[in-house]
């Protein structure tokens, strides 16, 4: 059954109009998740430029999926050394692998303190905490049709739609960086 794993790449995930974070959620998630082209580029371009991961929040996110996929193993990172951006100067590629293995490093270690701390995940339990309850649960194993779930809205009437808490889970997320 798992006979394969995904090589997701940063900058196709953008090109593809998602963040590299929902890519590599949507591979964890399924057990595929294999390996990592850490390449990102241009949003406003629109093509790959094989740039290299320089935004701390990114990488953040990024080492926040290798951290829940325990790791990369048997797979890993990998930057494509190609010249399609401006710097083409062999010390501009030396830099940018310096650059985008420092990001990443700085993002596992705001990983794990966002872990550790547990307030974000927290927020993020308490959000989705409909999920566990009974009919999440029967939702979540496919047990739930359109009818039943069409009697049950009938039944509760209008729901309560508490708040999602953006701005206290940005202020978290943002104090890890």
């Amino acid at each position: 059954m798992h006979e394969f794993k995904l090589n997701i790449e940063c900058n196709h995930a953008t090109l593809s109009g998602h963040s590299c974070h929902h890519e590599l959620e949507t591979a964890r998630i399924n057990g595929l998740l294999g390996n990592i082209d850490a390449n990102t580029g241009d949003p406003q371009i629109g093509w790959d430029t094989d740039q290299f991961l320089t935004d701390i929040g990114e990488g953040t996110m990024v080492m926040i999926s290798v951290i829940r996929n325990g790791g990369l193993a048997p797979g890993g990172f990998n930057f494509d050394a190609k010249l399609r951006r401006e710097s083409t100067d062999v010390e501009d590629l030396f830099i940018a692998h310096i650059s985008g293995m420092d990001t990443l490093a700085r993002g596992l270690r705001n990983a794990a303190k966002l872990i550790e701390d547990g307030s974000l995940g927290e927020l993020v339990k308490k959000r989705y905490q409909s999920f566990d309850s009974e009919i999440g649960q029967q939702i979540e194993a496919g047990k739930a049709d359109f009818d039943f779930l069409e009697k049950k809205a009938m039944e509760w009437g209008e729901p309560k739609v508490p708040s999602a808490k953006q701005e206290l889970a940005e202020m978290f997320f943002q104090s890890s960086l």
